[in-house]
């Protein structure tokens, strides 16, 4: 198994109140990619807002293969969404991307 920091863009259609984004970010906890040598090395946050309400999830997946790891990440990025009481109409996802592979090799 190789751990995988996968990040995952999206555009909250509404803005989106602090309470709703603790929620979020509590939710994404157990994938912080901080836990990582990478994430720690690159400072990479969990969940980055943008002003024009974009943002960018980051989370650590371990996983055999990009693609797993991958569609392990958006299944994460789906879950905490909706534990936020945000669904595809209020947070819809873009394409998920391997930022960088944790690995002792």
């Amino acid at each position: 198994m190789t751990t995988y920091v996968i990040s995952v863009p999206g555009t909250f259609t509404d803005s989106l109140a602090a309470g709703r984004r603790a929620e979020l970010a509590r939710a994404l906890r157990p994938a912080d990619p901080r836990r990582t040598q990478l994430g720690n090395e690159e400072d990479l946050d969990v969940l980055s807002v943008n002003e024009d309400n974009t943002f960018t999830i980051r989370l650590t997946v371990e996983a055999e293969s990009g693609p797993h790891a991958e569609e392990n990440a958006r299944h994460l990025a789906d879950s905490a969404l909706r534990a936020a009481g945000l669904d595809e109409s209020s947070a819809p996802l873009g394409p998920t991307v391997i930022t960088g592979i944790d690995s002792d090799i």
